[in-house]
């Protein structure tokens, strides 16, 4: 696993996270890689939940990650419409800031699956609310080597509880936009 959360990339990329999720789905132009299917334009919208143990609080301090996505697609090649994932990993996490290592499985509606190591990335968490901007690689599976940047904006319902409980879930939409 390898997901760096916390890196600083400022306001700028907090906008393109924001940009890019608001937008959805988009084409982009396919990377040269082996295979007609590996090269396929494949773009992903849809939301994430992820859970903290224990709950985010205003100090850092190692926390288990665990979650899901669910993705609808948009891809030339038209056996590819949905995905579903799991995500996890762990590091020092607050309200404020998060540095974690994490994965995402991904299994496609076509029953394949693909695993991604995020590598890069960003997630400012003011009161909980977090602003997601990270990158990885495909590391196994259908898609291996192709690069991956999935934003997202997902939001605590009570972010009060960063001052006394922990927050546990954070929810919102997120995107996969393949290179």
């Amino acid at each position: 696993m390898g997901y760096r959360w916390g890196r600083a990339w400022g306001c700028a990329g907090m906008a393109v996270a924001v940009v890019l999720v608001a937008a959805g789905p988009v084409a982009l132009p396919a990377s040269a890689h082996s295979g007609e299917r590996a090269d396929a334009v494949l773009n992903c919208a849809g939301s994430n939940s992820i859970a903290f143990s224990p709950g985010l609080t205003f100090s850092a301090k190692p926390t288990r990650i665990t979650g899901h996505g669910d993705y609808r697609c948009v891809s030339t090649d038209p056996s590819v419409t949905a995905a579903k994932s799991v995500i996890k990993g762990g590091g020092e996490n607050s309200c404020l800031l998060s540095h974690s290592v994490t994965e995402e499985r991904i299994t496609w509606n076509t029953g394949e699956q693909s695993t991604v190591v995020y590598d890069v990335g960003v997630v400012p968490q003011p009161a909980g609310e977090a602003v997601v901007l990270v990158a990885g690689k495909v590391t196994s599976g259908r898609f291996t080597g192709r690069r991956v940047a999935s934003p997202g904006v997902q939001l605590t319902v009570d972010p009060l509880k960063c001052g006394s409980g922990g927050v546990r879930l954070i929810e919102g939409p997120s995107a996969l936009v393949f290179s």
